[in-house]
């Protein structure tokens, strides 16, 4: 008979990426669409991302994470994962330590960042910039 492990999601978003984090009791395993964190490339990307791991230390070799993302660039994905991994971390330690050392570090891990680019206006081709125009 197979013993049923408890799988939980969490998600993070940060400008178009959108990371789910499916966290579970295990022994520190994380893979970032089914690569491992330690060979993840860019290197700005994969240290983006171990440094959330690194503030939890020992709470994150408790669990295997595995993180879904998709959208964006590679920084907003790596971003977005980050914030997906350190709510997964703190709403399943339940650790009120864990969640002040994330708040202290970085707001944005847990509150997310609702900056988003501002919408193209008619006229010119972006939302500020217009045909220059010549008055002789």
């Amino acid at each position: 008979m197979t013993t049923k492990t408890k799988v939980k999601v969490f998600t993070g978003k940060r400008k178009t990426a959108i990371a789910r984090a499916f966290i579970r009791e295990g022994s520190g395993r994380v893979r970032i669409n089914g690569v491992p964190v330690e060979i993840l490339q860019p290197e700005v990307a994969r240290l983006r991302i171990i440094q959330t791991l690194l503030l939890a230390k020992d709470i994150a070799k408790k669990y295997d994470i595995d993180v879904y993302v998709e959208g964006g660039g590679f920084m907003g994905q790596a971003e977005a994962t980050s914030i997906a991994i350190a709510r997964a971390l703190v709403s399943m330690s339940k650790s009120k330590r864990l969640k002040s050392i994330y708040l202290e570090f970085d707001r944005h891990l847990l509150a997310g960042d609702p900056r988003q680019t501002e919408p193209k206006k008619y006229g010119g081709p972006g939302p500020r910039r217009r045909k220059q125009t010549s008055y002789r």
